[in-house]
């Protein structure tokens, strides 16, 4: 990828599945890496298997204080940061009717806010350096919605809006902001799912029009390729890596 070498990333949620995958990919096109989670262990297990210079470091995307030390920390140690890889995510599959008021402050804290916040810390040192890629792993359930993921799919929803509306706002000062939105994908996440509900992983593996469950190494590819300056003039924009699951 043009552009990655020796920029400065920041990937939340980075300790495994997607994330995982997102760091080590940024990581050997040369970016030097903040590994972050809120698994401060696991985070420094996949800064062990990186290629480059990376730090492996504790964030919490519901907390407005560890992700500010995490980016100072991380601008102290690797500089100051180029791009934003807003991963962390969780999920609980049920009906609506089925689910709770806990449960949705919980979806909407990590799914939506999370971004919100990490977005805001690095956004006043992205603007004055006049540069900047943020990127954010929604989800198809935000475009189209998912049967049993109704808080969820709003708040993936809410990062897509919020992506393209940011985008128009900053992009006077260099700054790119884009979506990734995966289709169901062979994670941690997604086998505790399929765990609970063997019927419903069946079935979406099954709808998938390429026949097959996404990689989170798939899903690194196109995040690397927005933080990359081959994206240069890609922003406010989502891609769907779906194998066809979602086509709009």
């Amino acid at each position: 990828m043009n552009g990655l070498e020796g920029r400065v990333a920041l990937v939340t949620g980075a300790a495994s599945g997607i994330g995982r995958a997102i760091a080590l990919r940024l990581a050997a096109e040369g970016a030097r890496v903040a590994i972050t989670d809120l698994d401060e262990a696991a985070a420094r297990a996949v800064a062990r298997e990186a290629s480059g210079v990376v730090l492996a470091l504790r964030l919490d995307v519901t907390d407005e204080a560890t992700i500010r030390e995490a980016v100072a920390e991380a601008e102290r140690a690797l500089g100051p940061l180029d791009v934003l890889v807003n991963n962390a995510g969780w999920d609980k599959v049920e009906p609506f009717v089925q689910s709770t008021p806990e449960t949705w402050d919980r979806l909407i804290a990590i799914n939506l806010k999370g971004p919100l916040r990490c977005t805001r810390a690095v956004l006043d040192g992205m603007i004055a350096r006049g540069r900047g890629r943020i990127v954010s792993v929604a989800s198809d359930a935000g475009r189209v919605g998912s049967s049993g993921e109704a808080v969820y799919s709003a708040a993936k929803a809410g990062v897509i809006a919020f992506s393209k509306t940011l985008a128009r706002e900053v992009a006077r000062h260099g700054i790119t902001v884009n979506c990734v939105a995966p289709g169901p994908t062979d994670t941690p996440l997604f086998a505790g799912i399929a765990a609970e509900n063997p019927k419903l992983g069946q079935a979406l593996a099954r709808a998938v029009p390429l026949g097959r469950l996404a990689r989170p190494e798939e899903i690194a590819a196109a995040v690397a390729f927005l933080a990359s300056d081959d994206a240069s003039f890609v922003t406010g924009q989502t891609l769907s890596v779906s194998g066809g699951l979602t086509m709009v």
